[in-house]
């Protein structure tokens, strides 16, 4: 991983690159948006809004922006930071390329963006060498009932 964190930014609005550098070094994201030089074109324009707020991350499809919870940022372990910025990345792709990412029509576990951000991160996870347990500890959020969670874990080849 080859990802620094800057866990000192505090609330407001900050490039991407100040809160998350090395970003455009990431194989998996270069991967994502075709190559690293499409990679650093989106960078260049996302930005990053650490919040005082219980959130973990997420895209603000009003602004492409992705949104960070003060706690998360300051008191989540590297991995999942590392985990939780390329899932949103993927996001960001699928919202550029004019995906809806929060179709309201299905729910979160059953939304085809969310499986497709997770299978990225879960194969992701797995190349960072995490077993299934650790994976599922990962996928573990307070909006998923433990069915929903056993439902993605399916659908994502967890065991």
């Amino acid at each position: 991983m080859s990802l620094l964190i800057n866990r000192e930014v505090g609330e407001g609005l900050h490039v991407i690159t100040r809160v998350f550098s090395g970003l455009e070094d990431l194989v998996i994201l270069q991967e994502i948006y075709g190559d690293r030089q499409s990679l650093v074109s989106v960078l260049d324009k996302i930005n990053v809004r650490v919040i005082d707020s219980k959130y973990y991350m997420y895209v603000d499809d009003a602004d492409c922006s992705i949104v960070v919870g003060l706690n998360h940022l300051t008191n989540a372990d590297e991995r999942t930071l590392y985990l939780d910025i390329i899932h949103e990345l993927v996001h960001v792709k699928q919202f550029l390329d004019g995906k809806d990412i929060y179709d309201e029509r299905y729910g979160y576990v059953n939304r085809q963006t969310e499986i497709e951000a997770y299978q990225v991160v879960i194969d992701e996870a797995r190349k960072l060498g995490m077993n299934d347990g650790e994976i599922m500890e990962y996928l573990k959020v307070d909006w998923v009932s433990e069915d929903e969670l056993r439902r993605l874990a399916d659908q994502l080849g967890v065991a």
